[in-house]
């Protein structure tokens, strides 16, 4: 039993043209043939001047253009190089002196600004600073404090004794003299009096409350009267109010109805008025005119375009064939002469030429230019002795490098000896 389940079959795919046939009527099949044949007529001048100028500009880049580049590469990459070499060069000998010129200002600005701000520092600045620190010490500071600890301090401790025992005579007088004149002056006059007039102030404060709480009284049950007259009346005018408010909302709804629905008739009588003048004629125009019409022009466009791309491949072969037969004929007429001329007149004559007359003079060439380099190399290496030289005459000889001694065989360490916390070795 077979457990897979079977692959569907697709549904079949039906071409793009059998499915645009389908729906085709009588006006794409009669329009169909004339407009092939008009664009048939009017796209092939079109294609093979544009096959034409295909042609032409393959063939301009394959002969001209890029030969051309090719051997502006080649003439002008030496001179690019040569002009390289020849910036480089001046470029070195530029960085070179300028280095040479920054050294050497490096150092004059050092010799006239620095060291002689250094050596004034150093040995003017530095040693005077000190001493006048070691003048003012000796002048000012072992002055002033021996003056504060022999002087001033003891003058401060009597000064502050002194103030110390006036102060104390002064609270003594103020205490004898003030304090206790006004403390029995409030015991024996001043308490009294203040509890007599307390007693006769409490006694009238409660007279006063007692005569208010009447007043008080009389003022809310009044109060509370005329309150519920005032409520009986209003009372009395919300409901004839309110009767009247209802009466006048019934009637006002009543009139509010009929006007809507008038409103409402008025609106459908003007919508179906409108819907047969404006609506119904420009449905019609667009389902029995405008809509048959596009179709139609839809139809001669599609039409036109696939004409146009048929007309277009089909022109396409014509082109390629006439190409190949001009092709042909002038192979037969230009190229087999030409190539037949090339190998059995220019080949030997070249061979001859290049035998005869290019292999001695591009060796002679190479002699030169080994003689010439040869010739720049000596003069290169005579420059630099001369350099070498001018530089030992001006600043002398090179330091030759000390050897350093090397250091002798190490010995060999000693065993480390491990001790236990409170045990032997």
């Amino acid at each position: 039993m077979d457990l897979e389940k079977s692959p569907q079959p697709a549904p079949p795919v039906m071409p793009s043209r059998q499915r645009d046939a389908a729906p085709e009527g009588c006006l794409a099949v009669a329009i169909r043939i004339p407009v092939r044949i008009v664009v048939f007529v009017l796209i092939v001048p079109v294609r093979m001047a544009w096959d034409a100028l295909v042609v032409c500009g393959r063939l301009l880049d394959d002969t001209l253009l890029r030969p051309l580049g090719r051997a502006l590469m080649w003439v002008l990459a030496p001179v690019g190089r040569a002009l390289v070499w020849l910036l480089d060069g001046v470029a070195t000998v530029l960085a070179r002196l300028f280095t040479g010129i920054g050294y050497a200002l490096k150092w004059l600005c050092m010799l006239l600004f620095v060291w002689p701000w250094v050596g004034l520092w150093r040995y003017v600045a530095v040693p005077v600073g000190r001493a006048l620190a070691w003048l003012g010490h000796v002048l000012l500071v072992v002055p002033a404090r021996w003056l504060y600890e022999r002087l001033l301090t003891p003058l401060g401790h009597g000064i502050l004794w002194t103030l110390r025992g006036f102060g104390a005579g002064c609270a003594w007088l103020w205490r004898t003299v003030v304090l206790t004149p006004t403390g029995w002056l409030y015991r024996a006059l001043l308490a009294p009096t203040g509890r007599g007039v307390a007693w006769v102030v409490a006694g009238l404060w409660s007279g006063v409350v007692w005569v208010s709480r009447g007043l008080w009284a009389g003022v809310v049950r009044v109060s509370r009267g005329v309150w519920a007259g005032i409520t009986w009346v209003g009372g009395g005018l919300w409901a004839g109010m309110t009767w009247m408010g209802r009466g006048l909302w019934a009637g006002m709804t009543w009139v509010g109805r009929g006007l809507w629905a008038v409103v409402v008739w008025l609106g459908k009588a003007v919508g179906t008025l409108l819907r047969w003048i404006l609506v119904v004629p420009a449905v019609a125009l667009w389902r029995w005119v405008l809509a048959p019409v596009g179709r139609g022009i839809a139809v001669i466009a599609r039409e036109i375009g696939e004409a146009l791309g048929h007309a277009w491949r089909v022109a396409g072969y014509v082109s390629l064939a006439v190409g190949r037969f001009l092709g042909r004929l002038f192979r037969w007429i230009f190229v087999e002469p030409v190539r037949w001329a090339y190998r059995s007149v220019f080949t030997p004559m070249g061979h001859f030429v290049r035998d005869v007359f290019w292999k001695p003079a591009a060796e002679a060439a190479r002699s030169v230019g080994r003689v010439t380099r040869q010739a720049l190399a000596s003069a290169r290496e005579t420059a630099r002795q001369t350099r070498a030289d001018i530089r030992r005459a001006l600043f002398g000889a090179p330091r030759e490098p000390e050897p350093v001694p090397l250091a002798g065989p190490r010995a060999e360490p000693e065993p480390v000896r491990l001790v236990k916390p409170g045990g032997p070795l």
